[in-house]
């Protein structure tokens, strides 16, 4: 593959106004989304505490449905959170430029993953470049399609780039929530497709149909169930989507950008994987955060492949 820009495996997000990573440890960790502190499980955090204290400053705290419904608190929240009655409202945070709309959901995310920062940067860059070669013309707006694509981030930056996007979800209720972001980013107005469907069906009918993408993202679960009832096993099943993945790729591909959250998929297996199926080199890492304090936190890997 062409160059790199640089190892981000090792790399922590500048420091942002929006989010910040307070406190990890003891299983735990304790982050700012905009004016909400928010504590919750982190099974990557195994060091102890570096700021005990700070803590009680939570809004929100996740403590897992069976423990939350087992205690008495009016604070209560569906989903096993606890946390006062102005967090139980949908709160807004600005992060590079963007707007979303964060709120505790059952699954004990808030809607946005900040660990992929650095890849919003790595997509907007690629979008930015010129193709490589120069034999075949440059397309006046290049497409990206973005399987699993959750609230919208990864869709969002790569339409603030400049691309047409392909955004492709299971969850109906997600793929309004990146409506409402993208309505929030003043992106609105942009050529965005928001598509409710399987990822894989979603593939095979672009293969059949012949349509070519400049940039594919994928964020797949570790399992899960498509909206025919279908059944999802990353280790399984990644393989074969990626196969289908490669052969929508157009000539001028720009970028391939797969990030996992599975254990035991860490940046070897995935650049593996990824490789195997475009025919190219690809290169990993770890999609990380990193406090103040120096506590770091592993929470997925990424893959990807750049013509440049």
């Amino acid at each position: 593959m062409g160059a790199m820009d640089g190892p981000a495996s090792s790399a922590s997000p500048p420091a942002d106004p929006g989010y910040e990573l307070l406190d990890a440890g003891d299983g735990r960790r304790l982050e700012r989304f905009g004016p909400m502190i928010v504590d919750r499980p982190s099974p990557a955090s195994s060091q102890p505490s570096a700021i005990p204290g700070a803590w009680s400053e939570a809004d929100l705290v996740y403590q897992g449905r069976e423990r939350a419904l087992g205690r008495s608190t009016a604070g209560h929240l569906a989903g096993g959170w606890l946390g006062s009655t102005r967090a139980r409202a949908p709160w807004t945070m600005g992060l590079d430029g963007l707007t979303f709309e964060l709120r505790p959901t059952a699954a004990g995310q808030v809607g946005l993953f900040p660990e992929q920062r650095p890849m919003l940067s790595w997509l907007a860059a690629r979008l930015a470049e010129q193709p490589a070669g120069g034999s075949i013309p440059e397309p006046s707006t290049p497409t990206v399609l973005n399987l699993y694509g959750y609230t919208g981030a990864a869709t969002l930056a790569c339409a603030r780039a400049g691309a047409r996007v392909a955004h492709v979800d299971a969850s109906r209720p997600a793929v309004a929530w990146a409506r409402r972001n993208a309505e929030l980013s003043g992106l609105a107005g942009a050529p965005i497709r928001w598509i409710v469907d399987d990822a894989r069906a979603f593939v095979a009918r672009e293969v059949r149909r012949g349509h070519l993408y400049q940039g594919l993202v994928l964020d797949p679960p570790s399992y899960g169930h498509g909206p025919h009832g279908g059944d999802w096993r990353l280790e399984r099943d990644l393989p074969g989507l990626l196969e289908a993945c490669a052969r929508i790729m157009a000539p001028d591909a720009r970028f391939v950008l797969l990030t996992a959250h599975t254990p035991g998929q860490g940046p070897d297996v995935l650049a593996d994987r990824l490789g195997e199926a475009l025919g190219r080199r690809c290169d990993g890492g770890w999609l990380q955060l990193v406090s103040a304090r120096g506590a770091v936190l592993r929470l997925g890997a990424y893959a990807r492949w750049s013509s440049r």
